[in-house]
């Protein structure tokens, strides 16, 4: 079950996917096309009957051009140049067991953004496409293990690696466990 704050921002979210198909001119059908998602799942989207998973958002926004904190920032409000710790959005994928926060979203006149990601012991992310090619993305560990795979090349980090990339085409992000990771994406538009 969601919570109210779960709620509200998929309602929002939805609302924002809505508007970018419709601004578009695209059907329900034409996305699907573009996406690779079924027309039923987007449309339950859409009305916020489900939230969409980590890999589900992330074709979206390769569709629509945007970075997942960019489509999120639009849904959470103004950003201001100072982000304290409480005013940082959270945005969890249940599914997955994937928690992503926006330590630095996306803000005017800045290419650059930070997003601290927490996966748990056993969880696996694959994304089939960069949201924008050639986005450069720095990966810090703090905490833990994780296993991302890029250009069919799969790097382990422990704790205090940086992984540096340009992404253009699928990745993977899993935690082997045994304890959770915690880590820190550098996110720098190309």
């Amino acid at each position: 079950m969601r919570s109210d704050g779960d709620a509200g921002v998929d309602t929002r979210l939805g609302a924002r996917l809505a508007e970018l198909r419709t601004e578009r001119g695209w059907t329900l059908d034409e996305l699907t096309e573009r996406s690779g998602i079924s027309r039923s799942t987007l449309s339950r989207v859409e009305r916020a009957e489900i939230s969409p998973t980590a890999s589900l958002l992330n074709r979206l926004c390769h569709v629509y051009g945007r970075t997942m904190s960019h489509l999120l920032s639009e849904v959470e409000g103004e950003s201001a140049l100072l982000v304290r710790a409480a005013d940082q959005a959270i945005w969890t994928d249940k599914a997955s067991g994937f928690v992503r926060r926006s330590v630095s979203p996306p803000y005017a006149g800045l290419r650059g953004e930070l997003v601290e990601g927490r996966l748990v012991a056993g969880a696996d992310i694959a994304y089939d496409r960069p949201p924008v090619a050639g986005l450069e993305q720095h990966i810090w560990v703090l905490d833990g293990t994780l296993d991302v795979t890029a250009q069919d090349v799969e790097h382990r980090l422990d704790a205090g690696d940086c992984l540096r990339l340009r992404v253009w085409g699928p990745t993977r992000f899993r935690c082997p466990g045994p304890e959770d990771v915690r880590y820190v994406l550098a996110v720098v538009l190309p």
